[in-house]
């Protein structure tokens, strides 16, 4: 057997002499004593390393030939052209050992079953071994010696081209540059990189790529945006005029087993091996590169999170006072209902839940702290309010204005090379005549997509405008619950102004631990009083029981009690403002002081009215589901305190039964 093989498919193709030396071996054999027609050649692994047996054909059939006492003798130029690595090399030479197989180079002949020879043998393997490991080396410290001047070549990403000189330089197209510049204009705007990716694919934008190979090599080609392509672009310091190489380093340490090839790894910024500041020209500064990296880093779900389309406003900003964790926002109700809790133990470790509380009191406190935080800059606010809608307005006409003077361009192309053809050559003529039409077709379509833009863009702002903007801005409060202002939005501003907010409950109470930690190091600390579901929440449910005794002891009844607590500003649980007589007497009977029976009333009803059960009845649909209707107002209802707790009293004749009986079902009356 004659073993050929070079390392790579370039050395097969300018070191043809070693190929060609290689399959001279056959004559080597044949000058030994093996007839032609038991000479066999195997070159299966031409262009492949010898580092390793996997992925080589050539060499398994090697093994298999000599396992089955089928080969005499193999011959190579040299050892390394067999195995480079010594696992390989010397089961090789177990394998040859065991059947009387020779093995034969230049130098000489050997027998592995000779000891001196077997030495020998396995002198050269390591030798082999280590070359390739010295090879690598020295290519590694080239490289990096390189990098490390900034001379290390590597593929540019869109808005830039290499010379053929290696000088880097902007796109000559300016549609290009504008585009690039717009993405981390928006990006500013939009702080996050779905909105930047639906902020394109809203105005019709696309991105500008250079073709790197084939025969269109060089060519300018517009693509659509995707979410990949915006996330390299972004993070990529090329943008900020830095050249920076070990950006994706290999990960020797996490590599999995039986896959040597694979481990690469996303290394931080502050893990890159060669940064080198204004080597290249830039379209951002290297200040507002980093704080693109932070905010995207702040984005990610594992820090605050991305801004949520709940209503929300402290997702992701909320941690529990208790264990450390971030609180979930949760939503019941249909979504109208919101309520921070903390379940992490509880579904990690099957321990109890640390605390939850509703969301809508939390969020109001840290709606009023940050309004109060933003009066002093009303005034900065509406004029940046005002300079960036004129901004993102120019920057797309301008966008638009490119793009026709390209389309322009093309017809003006397409025309001169059809007034150069000779009239007589039809052939070339039609061809060009259609291209022409092609071009004044997109060019046209181009036209109408601009003219719908702009029936859609507002006018630019007038001088009222303005001021309307200045007075609104000046009025934080109203625009921040102006119907046009989204929770989103909210979210936005908060997260501007706030790092996170610790809560801890305490106890089972209504009074709730509130910490504010500002971005900037401050922080405010203030106390919540949040709605309970029962009395025995309360803080001072004991107090509020004395109280209620002894204003009994006094002589009043009922609903002088109850104004009496309401004038000293006593609160019951839940989200009630004040007491009424019906809680009274639950107090009452609590203290063993009153029946919470009571005297029975009868109640005084007039025609079409029903008690919820027996509207539930004739409806076949549960109470609950009622007294859900009427927190809502779906229905005209009267509450009868002469009677026992207060009996509602609900008025409904056929039409109403039956409107009452379609929302049951969910279709219209």
């Amino acid at each position: 057997m004659v073993y050929v093989r070079q390392s790579t498919v370039q050395q097969v193709g300018r070191h043809q002499e070693s190929t060609r030396l290689q399959y001279g071996l056959v004559e080597r054999a044949r000058n030994l004593g093996w007839a032609p027609q038991r000479v066999l050649v195997i070159d299966d692994d031409l262009g492949k390393s010898g580092a390793t047996a996997e992925g080589r054909p050539g060499f398994q059939r090697l093994v298999a030939e000599v396992s089955l006492a089928h080969v005499g003798i193999v011959l190579g130029i040299d050892m390394s052209r067999l195995a480079r690595s010594n696992r390989d090399w010397h089961q090789l030479l177990e394998v040859c050992a065991m059947f009387g197989t020779l093995l034969g180079d230049l130098d000489g002949v050997y027998d592995p079953q000779d000891y001196n020879d077997r030495l020998l043998l396995g002198l050269k393997g390591t030798i082999s071994e280590a070359e390739l490991h010295l090879l690598k080396q020295r290519m590694l410290s080239g490289r990096n010696a390189k990098a490390q001047r900034g001379e290390l070549g590597m593929r540019v990403p869109m808005g830039y081209l290499r010379r053929p000189s290696g000088e880097v330089i902007k796109d000559p197209d300016e549609q290009a540059q504008a585009t690039i510049q717009l993405i981390f204009d928006e990006f500013e705007r939009q702080l996050t990189l779905n909105g930047v990716l639906r902020y394109l694919v809203r105005h019709n934008i696309q991105l500008p790529y250079r073709i790197h190979e084939g025969s269109q090599k060089g060519e300018l080609e517009w693509r659509r945006p995707n979410r990949t392509t915006l996330s390299h672009l972004l993070r990529n310091p090329i943008y900020a005029g830095a050249y920076v190489f070990g950006r994706r380093p290999s990960n020797r340490l996490g590599q999995q087993p039986g896959r040597p090839a694979t481990g690469r790894r996303v290394a931080k910024p502050d893990e890159w091996q060669v940064v080198l500041q204004d080597r290249l020209p830039a379209d951002i500064t290297w200040e507002r590169f980093q704080g693109i990296l932070r905010q995207l880093e702040a984005n990610m779900t594992q820090n605050q999170g991305v801004v949520r389309n709940g209503p929300s406003l402290l997702s992701g900003l909320i941690t529990c006072g208790r264990c450390g964790l971030r609180m979930a926002a949760t939503y019941t109700n249909s979504g109208r209902e919101l309520r921070y809790s903390c379940n992490r133990m509880a579904v990690d470790y099957g321990e109890d839940p640390c605390q939850s509380l509703a969301g809508a009191a939390l969020d109001g406190l840290v709606g009023t702290l940050v309004l109060q935080a933003l009066e002093p800059a009303a005034l900065e606010l509406s004029l940046k309010v005002a300079e960036d809608l004129e901004a993102e307005r120019q920057q797309l006409h301008r966008h638009w204005a490119q793009r026709l003077e390209r389309a322009g361009y093309a017809v003006n192309r397409a025309f001169r090379q059809y007034n150069a053809v000779e009239p007589e050559n039809r052939l070339v003529a039609r061809t060009l005549e259609r291209q022409w039409e092609e071009a004044l077709g997109a060019e046209e379509v181009l036209k109408r997509e601009q003219a719908r833009f702009l029936a859609e863009q507002p006018a630019p702002l007038s001088a009222q405008e303005r001021e309307a903007i200045r007075r609104l801005a000046s009025d934080i409060p109203a625009l921040w619950s102006a119907p046009g202002t989204t929770p989103g939005e909210r979210q936005a501003i908060i997260r501007q102004l706030v790092e996170r907010v610790v809560v801890r409950v305490q106890g089972k109470t209504e009074k709730v631990d509130v910490q504010v930690h500002w971005i900037g190091g401050y922080g405010t600390q203030t106390t919540l009083i949040r709605p309970v579901a029962r009395l025995e929440q309360l803080s001072y449910y004991h107090e509020l029981l004395a109280r209620v005794a002894a204003l009994h002891t006094q002589g009043l009844d009922g609903p002088a009690i109850a104004r009496t607590l309401n004038a000293e500003a006593w609160r019951p649980a839940k989200r009630r403002d004040t007491f009424n007589s019906v809680m009274v007497r639950s107090l009452l009977a609590r203290l063993g002081l009153g029946s919470r029976v009571g005297a029975r009333v009868e109640v005084q009803r007039v025609p079409q009215e029903w008690t919820i059960p027996e509207l539930a009845h004739t409806l076949a649909i549960p109470q609950p589901t009622l007294y859900s209707w009427l927190r809502k107002g779906q229905f005209k209802a009267r509450r009868d305190t002469r009677s026992h707790m207060g009996i509602w009293l609900i008025w409904a004749d056929q039409a109403e039964i039956a409107r009452l009986r379609s929302l049951r079902a969910g279709t219209p009356a």
